[in-house]
């Protein structure tokens, strides 16, 4: 009997002497702890989405309060504070380690289902980028400023866009940036394939998300426009902002026809063979000149195949 003891508390002693050994409990002390030196942001943790770790009652110590994000403070409290002391300090982890710390959550909710393939991920934006847990000023999302504010950040082109004088209102506020993206990343699935632009926020049935809002062009249709359903709004719309009226990407109606339907060729292939100058369909004469005003369901039609009213 006594030797059994004595092996035992050898073993033991073995055990708290090993490298990967850490104190007591794993090194948790609860977040109660923590509100000592950081009252300022334990005040209002309460009403932080993160919260629910702790009032929920039914979390492990490593999935709980601020230990569950920046993992066990013993040693950190022990060394009285400092950035280096605490296991996962945000500030000093590189972003692929800041991804999987959210991911350890987070990994369940099918918006993030393509993050670790996204092009923010890829190009090294963290989560900590563009979200705030402590000190978000939005009321959703936890997001480190206004949400058009922070994708302009990065993406001025865009900004830019929506300033012309054809645009969707986003500044305004009718509308944001993720009601067409997903920012996590998504795949893309059907439309255009590999020539769609990235992270696209799919409408119901894996439709565009233009369709989310413009639903008398979603179809589907008797008669199909080709480049409606296979290439998408894209290949005659500027999505963002444009000088053109309907967002068109060339100023004139038929000039964005014209760069499909350039009359018809040795095999009657293009334009379903009809020639364009002709006494009938002249596009010289300013009266053709805007083509919707004949094919006036130019997005898809159940009556026509030439997309006549």
């Amino acid at each position: 009997m006594r030797t059994s003891l004595l092996l035992l508390l050898a073993a033991g002693a073995a055990l708290a002497q090993s490298p990967g050994a850490g104190p007591p409990g794993g090194g948790f002390v609860g977040s109660n702890a923590c509100k000592t030196c950081h009252a300022d942001i334990w005040l209002n943790f309460y009403k932080n989405p993160h919260y629910k770790s702790i009032a929920s009652g039914n979390q492990t110590p490593e999935r709980a309060g601020c230990e569950g994000c920046h993992g066990p403070a013993k040693a950190h409290i022990d060394a009285h504070g400092g950035r280096t002391t605490i296991p996962r300090a945000f500030s000093l982890m590189p972003p692929s380690r800041v991804l999987e710390t959210c991911l350890g959550c987070h990994a369940k909710d099918l918006s993030r289902a393509n993050i670790r393939h996204s092009p923010h991920t890829l190009n090294d934006v963290a989560c900590t980028s563009c979200h705030s847990i402590h000190h978000s000023p939005t009321p959703r999302h936890l997001l480190a400023k206004q949400q058009n504010e922070l994708c302009y950040g990065c993406h001025t082109q865009v900004r830019a866009q929506f300033s012309m004088p054809h645009k969707h209102r986003v500044n305004e506020g009718f509308m944001q940036c993720t009601d067409c993206h997903n920012p996590h990343g998504s795949f893309d699935a059907t439309w255009g394939m590999g020539q769609r632009p990235s992270m696209m926020q799919q409408a119901p049935g894996t439709d565009e998300p233009c369709l989310k809002c413009h639903i008398d062009k979603r179809g589907p249709f008797v008669f199909e426009h080709a480049p409606v359903r296979v290439e998408g709004c894209e290949t005659c719309h500027s999505p963002h902002g444009s000088m053109n009226a309907k967002l068109l990407r060339r100023p004139v109606v038929f000039t964005v026809c014209l760069e499909c339907h350039t009359g018809a060729d040795d095999f009657g292939t293009r334009n379903n063979g009809v020639p364009l100058q002709t006494s009938k369909h002249n596009l010289l004469d300013p009266k053709y000149q805007k083509c919707v005003t004949c094919h006036v369901m130019i997005h898809g039609s159940n009556g026509d195949p030439f997309f006549l009213r």
